[in-house]
This record gives structure tokens, sequence and C-alpha cells, in this order.
């Protein structure tokens, strides 16, 4: 069967591209069964948009999230953090 994206993972389904979607084959005495989404339910969900609308205001709250004290920040690299752990003096850095 062939159909619209999934929407959760299901074991031993997998998702095409168009492309190959399109070139996909039987085997002999097999059948493709072509699914069309219904057109209505192609667009976002409310579920999608309250998502979305979550993780912007996550993003959008003032002021950097620190390091926890027991650990020391030795560099970055855009958003990452390299962290020492204060107990361990054994270390170099």
């Amino acid at each position: 069967m062939l159909g619209p994206l999934a929407t959760f993972a299901e074991p031993h389904c997998y998702d095409l591209c168009v492309a190959h979607s399109a070139r996909l084959t039987a085997p002999r005495g097999w059948e493709v069964l072509r699914l069309a989404p219904d057109p209505a339910s192609l667009g976002p969900s409310s579920d999608d948009l309250e998502a979305l609308a979550d993780a912007v205001r996550e993003a959008a709250r003032p002021g950097e999230r620190a390091a926890p004290a027991e650990h020391v920040e030795l560099g970055r690299r855009g958003h990452l953090r390299v962290l020492r752990d204060n107990e361990t003096s054994d270390l170099p850095g």
C-alpha cells in the first residue's frame, strides 16, 4: 500500500519521496494500492500549530540558560558548550 507520510513510527513501514514512490513496482502477482490523501487533511492541524507556538514561546524566553554551578565552561562552538565537572581536577584544562 502506498499512501501519505506516516504520522508516527510504525515497524516495517517506510516513507518514500515523490520520485521513489512514482517508480515503485511490485513483485509479480502483487498489486500496488495507492491511497490518495484527503486534501482537507493536508494542512496543519491545531496540534501542529499549538506545538509550533509553544516552541516559539520557549525560544523567545529572555536570558541564557546558564551551566549548572558544578560545571566549568571550557569552550563554545555555536550553541554547544564544552563543560568540565569541577570535581574532576585530574583532567587537563
